[in-house]
């Protein structure tokens, strides 16, 4: 089997792709080349911003690959197998650079966890999103009894997980799952769209405003308040602050080094 994820970058924007046809499902050989990529464009100084798409309209990602499954079953030693997923996609949910997902189409199970771990998420109107896990007498083991609680409530991830069913993009933004939903077919032009507008910022300001919120919603107030102080001080020592400041004195465009 050829390569089933790459990557290219134009205008400081990786764009990593999926191809894992019919329904880009998210198996052994997958997850470790997303792994491989999320080292790749972390380490990248030239990447200030992240998209992940996957190859045609009718699924985002339809979950894990159920054909892996059966060798699972009655292995008590299927634990470190199910760490490494998880050590993938906390790579990627702690990537110190912004990143945006493209769910266009089926966003199922694990396909739904990849998307949880992504800063942003933008869904085609078509885009259904679910958790089905229960309906196989399992439950999300991919991040989603975690991350999804995070994001939209105790109450409302229950809902999703307990039931199994799914969910239209539009329901999905208004329990705010995903940040827009665009025409079908838009889907990657909205994300490079935000995408270029971020990556026109500092890479310095946008891993410290990233490191805030997520380090600081598992605080109380005043730690937060005490994190986000240090962070700012720190910001403050960087040339693009300079950069910044002197840009917006002399009334012209910061260009931002990223230092």
């Amino acid at each position: 089997m050829g390569q089933l994820v790459s990557f290219k970058k134009e205008n400081g924007i990786a764009v990593i792709t999926i191809d894992n046809p019919p329904l880009n499902v998210m198996g052994q050989q997958v997850q470790q080349e997303l792994k491989e990529i999320t080292e790749k464009v972390e380490s990248d100084p030239e990447v200030v911003c992240v998209v992940l798409t996957t190859a045609g309209t009718k699924a985002f990602m339809a979950g894990a690959d159920i054909k892996e499954f059966p060798n699972m079953i009655g292995n008590p030693d299927m634990r470190s197998g199910v760490m490494e997923m998880h050590n993938m996609l906390n790579d990627l949910d702690n990537l110190p650079k912004p990143t945006i997902a493209v769910l266009d189409g089926l966003t199922f199970g694990g396909g739904c966890e990849l998307a949880l771990t992504f800063d942003i998420r933008i869904a085609e109107e078509h885009t259904t999103i679910g958790l089905p896990e229960v309906k196989l007498g399992l439950f999300p083991g991919g991040g989603g009894t975690q991350r999804l609680p995070r994001l939209v409530g105790e109450a409302k991830a229950k809902e999703l997980m307990f039931t199994g069913e799914p969910i239209t993009a539009d329901a999905a933004e208004k329990i705010g799952l995903v940040n827009h939903v665009v025409p079908t077919g838009d889907g990657l032009n909205k994300a490079m769209n935000l995408a270029n507008q971020i990556a026109d910022r500092s890479l310095q300001s946008l891993s410290r405003i990233k490191q805030a919120v997520d380090e600081g919603i598992e605080m109380n107030l005043t730690d937060g308040i005490e994190r986000e102080a240090t962070l700012f001080t720190d910001v403050f020592q960087t040339e693009d602050v300079k950069e910044g400041v002197q840009a917006f004195i002399e009334k012209r465009k910061a260009n931002f080094k990223h230092q």
